[in-house]
C-alpha cells in the first residue's frame, strides 16, 4: 500500500505541477520546503548536520538558515523536474548558464570519450537536458533503482524522455556499457559524491572522511576517456548556473588502485570547493561521512583459511 501511494504521489505530481504556470510552480515549492522545514523532520536534521560539516564556523542560526535555503533549493529541483518534459526547447536552452564549457565541447571534439562527474547539487536532470538540447549530444547515465518498481520505472521514462539512456546502478553490467559508450567517443553523466556500492574509494571530504564511488576514476583509466567534474548552483534568477571543472588526470605513476584513490580524491575536492561556495544547493539529506554510518561489513571468511593458518 505505502509503495501504491509513493508511486501515484510522485505521478501525480508529474501530471499536476507541469500544468502550473512557472510562478505558481516556484511559490508552491517554497511554500512546501517552508512546511518541511519547520517540522524539522529526519531529513531536514541530516542536512544541518551535513551543512555543519561544509561550513563549520557557523553557529545555530546560520546553520538554520541554510537549511531553509537548502530544503528551497531542493524543492525547487523537484518542482523544475516535474515540469521539464513540458519545457519547450528554448526554455531548456535557456534554462541553464554554465561557465566553462570549452572542457566539455573539446573533449567530444577530440573524440576520446568524456566522464561527467557530479554532486548531488542544483537540478542535474536539467543539466542533462541543456546537454541533449543545446549541445546537441545524447548520453548515457546510471540510476539507483527505487522502490516501488513502478517508480523506478517513472523516473527512467522521465529522463528517457529527455534524452538520456538510463541503465540501472544494480545487475553489473552498467560499468561495461558505460565503457563501450566511452571508446567509441560517448558521453557519460554520473552523480558521484555518495557510495552505493561496497566498493567506495575513501577520500577527505570537508576535514572527515567518506567514501565516494570509484566508478567515474576507473572509467576514465580504462577507456581513456575525459574526467571532468560539474558543479551546479541557483542565484534569484530563474536561471540555473554551472561550472565545468577542469580535467581530473590520470596519474602516471602508481597502481590501478592507488590512481583511482587519487583521481576520486580530486574529485572531491573539486564538489568540496563548489558546494562551499553555494552550500544550500547541495542537496544531501542523507548521512555520508563515515562517523555517521554503521560500520561496512567484514567480507566472507574463506572455508579454507582454517587449515592454511594451521
Amino acid at each position: 500500500m505505502k509503495e501504491r501511494l509513493t508511486d501515484g504521489l510522485y505521478g501525480l505530481g508529474w501530471s499536476a505541477v507541469k500544468t502550473l504556470p512557472e510562478p505558481a510552480a516556484r511559490a508552491l515549492g517554497r511554500t512546501i520546503a517552508d512546511a518541511a522545514w519547520r517540522q524539522r523532520g529526519k531529513g531536514v536534521r541530516r542536512l544541518e548536520a551535513n551543512l555543519r560539516r561544509v561550513v563549520p564556523d557557523a553557529d545555530e542560526e546560520r546553520l538554520r538558515e541554510l537549511s531553509k535555503a537548502g530544503m528551497r533549493s531542493y524543492l525547487r529541483y523537484w518542482m523544475e523536474s516535474f515540469r521539464l518534459p513540458a519545457w519547450s526547447r528554448d526554455r531548456i536552452r535557456g534554462g541553464f548558464d554554465p561557465v566553462d564549457v570549452h572542457y566539455l565541447t573539446g573533449g567530444l571534439a577530440a573524440g576520446a570519450g568524456v566522464i561527467l562527474a557530479l554532486p548531488h547539487m542544483g537540478n542535474y536532470d536539467l543539466a542533462g537536458a541543456w546537454v541533449t538540447t543545446k549541445l546537441e549530444t545524447p548520453f548515457t547515465t546510471v540510476a539507483e533503482r527505487l522502490d516501488p518498481e513502478t517508480l523506478y520505472d517513472r523516473f527512467v521514462a522521465y529522463r528517457e524522455g529527455l534524452g538520456m539512456e538510463v541503465l540501472p546502478h544494480t545487475g553489473g553490467a552498467a560499468f561495461g556499457t558505460l565503457a563501450r559508450r566511452l571508446r567509441a567517443g560517448g558521453l557519460v553523466c554520473l552523480v558521484a559524491d555518495r557510495d552505493l556500492s561496497a566498493s567506495g574509494v575513501e577520500v577527505e571530504f570537508f576535514g572527515e572522511r567518506t567514501r565516494m564511488p570509484a566508478g567515474p576514476a576507473m572509467l576514465a583509466q580504462q577507456t581513456g576517456a575525459l574526467l571532468l567534474p560539474v558543479t551546479l548552483w541557483y542565484d534569484e534568477s530563474p536561471v540555473m548556473r554551472g561550472r565545468v571543472h577542469p580535467p581530473v588526470p590520470v596519474p602516471a605513476d602508481g597502481d590501478r588502485a592507488s590512481r583511482t584513490s587519487v583521481m576520486t580524491q580530486a574529485l572531491a575536492d573539486a564538489y568540496a570547493s563548489g558546494i562551499a561556495e553555494h552550500p544550500q544547493d547541495w542537496h544531501m539529506l542523507q548521512r555520508l561521512w563515515l562517523a555517521d554510518l554503521p560500520p561496512r561489513p567484514l567480507p566472507p571468511v574463506a572455508e579454507s583459511a582454517g587449515t592454511e593458518n594451521a
